[in-house]
């Protein structure tokens, strides 16, 4: 039996995403992003299951710039889970909700729900918290104040807590991706989920002194005819104007083309960094159909 780490408290759309890949192993909350690569860096666990983008607020940056800068870890595969976002109190306030004076939740998943939240709690301040899961924990803490919590119905069920408004989420095609670390490239258990393809993930950094470096960049990937389903720079955090570029590629890497890619590419005095070749799965099960025993 596996550990996997994931950003907790429960009921996280993290402990989703593992419940949905993991569904018979250990799960083990930990506190924070960084906190959950560290378990898989110093052997605690086998994997961790972090977010690294949301269809809405975009990367997940602490997640990127960790892995690269901190926790060389390497990319084992991927989750997209649907954010259905819920107002979540404490059933002290059921009969006067619509006057919560503060709203907890993770910054993603307030900002996920700007117009409902401007439309029925204008006057409600925000508090950020860690996760949407430790935001329902912290409501049902404290029943007698007047909070609410932005989370999901796995988070409601495990803090018993009750759902005043339901998807209250400002774009009904809301989805996040999860990543699965560890800290070698391993086969995966076979899961539940279902599998959509397989990707291969990047990291190039460019020669100062090479003009029209990205633009080459590009072609030797576009020659070959390989479709590229994200690209996206960070700062190499040593100067003003010094980047990397993160490229997923939509094929598991192979014998011939991305072999390629990568040595024309160092022959442009590029850096490449492989970050992982994995399949990748969607969660197609609602919230009761993937509550195992925990």
């Amino acid at each position: 039996m596996n550990k996997i780490a994931y950003l907790g408290p429960k009921g996280t759309f993290t402990e989703m995403a593992t419940i949905s890949v993991f569904p018979s192993d250990e799960r083990i909350p930990f506190r924070t992003i960084p906190d959950c690569m560290d378990a898989v860096s110093k052997n605690i666990v086998d994997f961790a299951v972090v977010p690294i983008e949301n269809t809405i607020e975009g990367s997940v940056n602490l997640t990127l710039d960790y892995l690269i800068h901190n926790q060389k870890l390497l990319i084992n595969g991927e989750i997209t889970v649907p954010i259905e976002q819920q107002l979540l109190i404490h059933s002290n306030n059921i009969k006067n909700w619509t006057a919560i004076k503060k709203v907890y939740s993770h910054p993603h998943a307030i900002a996920q729900c700007h117009k409902f939240l401007r439309s029925l709690l204008p006057d409600a301040e925000f508090e950020y918290t860690n996760s949407t899961g430790s935001a329902a924990d912290y409501v049902a803490q404290n029943p007698d104040q007047p909070i609410a919590a932005i989370a999901n119905e796995l988070a409601a069920k495990e803090y018993n807590l009750v759902v005043a408004e339901k998807n209250i989420h400002d774009y009904e095609n809301n989805h996040t991706r999860f990543v699965i670390l560890k800290n070698e490239s391993s086969s995966m258990p076979e899961s539940p989920s279902h599998y959509i393809g397989d990707k291969t993930t990047l990291m190039v950094t460019l020669p100062a002194d090479y003009p029209g470096a990205l633009h080459h960049v590009l072609s030797a990937f576009a020659w070959r005819k390989l479709n590229l389903s994200k690209i996206e720079s960070r700062p190499m955090k040593t100067g003003l104007g010094n980047y990397f570029f993160v490229i997923d590629v939509a094929m598991k890497m192979d014998e011939v083309l991305i072999p390629g890619v990568i040595a024309e590419l160092e022959a442009l005095k590029c850096q490449v960094t492989l970050l992982g070749s994995y399949p990748c799965y969607s969660l197609s099960k609602k919230v009761d159909e993937i509550r195992v025993e925990t």
